[in-house]
C-alpha cells in the first residue's frame, strides 16, 4: 500500500529535523540499509548504503551550522515526493569546496526522495542553488 502525504511528510521533517540538529546518527536512521544518496554534482557521485552516506553527513555538518531548512513546496506520488525549500545558516567551514568564512549563507534545495515500503528513504537526490552559494561566498 502505497504512502500518505502526511507519513512522507513526517519522515522528510524528521530527516531535517536531524540535519538542523547535526545528528548524523539520526539523519542515518531515516534512510533504508540500501539508500542511494545522490547530492548532484558531488564530487564522490550517488552513494549506495548508509554508511556511504555517513561520510558526506560528517563533512556537511562541519562545514555548515545553525542550519533551518524551511520547506516552500511538496509534490507527491505513490511512494515518492518532491521538497522545494529554502536553507538558512553559517558557513563556517568549505561547504561543497567553498571557503565560508562562518558567513551566513542561504540557498534553495530540490530533494526528490523515493520511500520504500516500510516508510524508509531508500533513494535521495538533492540539487542546490550552487549561483546563489557562489554569490554569497565570493572568493577574493
Amino acid at each position: 500500500m502505497p504512502l500518505t502525504a502526511m507519513q512522507m511528510d513526517r519522515k522528510i521533517d524528521e530527516h531535517f529535523g536531524f540535519e538542523s540538529r547535526d545528528d548524523v546518527e539520526g539523519v542515518l536512521a531515516t534512510l533504508a540499509e540500501d539508500v542511494e544518496h545522490d547530492i548532484v554534482g558531488h564530487p564522490s557521485g550517488p552513494t549506495r548504503g548508509r554508511e556511504s552516506a555517513r561520510s558526506f553527513y560528517q563533512g556537511l555538518f562541519a562545514d555548515l551550522s545553525d542550519s533551518h531548512v524551511q520547506s516552500l513546496r511538496r509534490l507527491y506520488g505513490p511512494d515518492f515526493l518532491v521538497d522545494e525549500s529554502l536553507w538558512r545558516g553559517r558557513a563556517p567551514g568549505r561547504p561543497f569546496g567553498i571557503e565560508g568564512r562562518n558567513r551566513p549563507l542561504e540557498f534553495r534545495l530540490l530533494h526528490v526522495v523515493e520511500f520504500n515500503e516500510q516508510g524508509d528513504i531508500r533513494r535521495e537526490n538533492v540539487w542546490l542553488d550552487v549561483a546563489a552559494i557562489l554569490r554569497q561566498l565570493p572568493q577574493d
